[in-house]
């Protein structure tokens, strides 16, 4: 059986270069220049320390403390008409400054209006949930937790919620490799035949980009596709696509790709 190296190091494997394209900022504009969100940030301020705000996109975008996120957001619903949190989730700064940037999308029907809530906490560190708040928190805050490993204090059920409970890892994270490491490459192996099984299946392959001829039982093989069991000799010939069943659909006409017309025009 194949030996299995521990994947205690894998993570600081990949290494932040500055090779990645960084976009470059979104104008901003000041708060004063919106009567609306000019009015939303004075209440917050009452009330809340405001680190810094602004307007882009058409949206406010404010800096909060870390432990005042509940309050803030519970400001926002029962005073400010802000009653939809239509997205959360984290961005991985850590090779930076070893951070998390935590956000939260608030929506008002009745203004037309977003603001976006943002803090920084540290790698490790745990965030206050608003799952009582917000229903929407529920899966978001489940899915941060499962793709970054931040956790939600007060959360009724802190568990992974796309991958495997018992999946190793947090695949959001910039640290994590492209193609999985090797608990991915043989996780399924390992879960449904045993270990043992490792020489005679072999690892996984997770290459997204990867076209097999023999892939989907040999039916991959647009123009030239065989019935299942042939054998694939190479000579194949070319056949028009067709766009309804054999013999078609009664009355109506039966079209094929060489009697199709391709409109380029999209205002047609």
């Amino acid at each position: 059986m194949r030996a299995y190296k521990p994947k205690d190091n894998v993570q600081a494997k990949p290494y932040y270069t500055d090779r990645y394209y960084v976009a470059p900022q979104v104008p901003k504009q000041d708060v004063a220049s919106d009567e609306v969100f000019a009015a939303d940030l004075e209440a917050i301020k009452a009330k809340f320390e405001v680190k810094e705000a602004y307007i882009q996109v058409g949206q406010m975008v404010i800096y909060i403390n870390p432990h005042d996120i509940y309050s803030v957001l519970e400001l926002m619903r029962d005073e400010l008409e802000y009653t939809q949190l239509s997205e959360m989730s984290a961005i991985d700064w850590i090779a930076k400054s070893n951070q998390f940037e935590i956000f939260y999308q608030m929506l008002s029907m009745t203004k037309r209006k977003r603001i976006r809530v943002k803090y920084f906490i540290q790698n490790g560190q745990a965030v206050d949930s608003v799952e009582k708040l917000f229903r929407s928190a529920d899966w978001a805050e489940r899915e941060m937790y499962d793709m970054f490993g931040i956790e939600a204090n007060g959360h009724p059920f802190m568990k992974r919620i796309l991958m495997p409970y018992d999946w190793q890892g947090h695949p959001l994270l910039k640290t994590y490799p492209l193609q999985g490491d090797e608990f991915a490459a043989w996780y399924e192996v390992d879960k449904i035949y045993g270990k043992e099984a490792r020489d005679i299946i072999g690892p996984e392959l997770r290459d997204t980009a990867r076209v097999d001829r023999y892939d989907s039982e040999r039916f991959a093989r647009l123009g030239f596709e065989v019935p299942k069991g042939t054998e694939i000799t190479g000579d194949e010939q070319p056949h028009t696509e067709s766009y309804q069943e054999e013999g078609g659909v009664f009355l109506i006409k039966k079209f094929d790709k060489e009697s199709s017309t391709v409109i380029d025009d999209p205002q047609r």
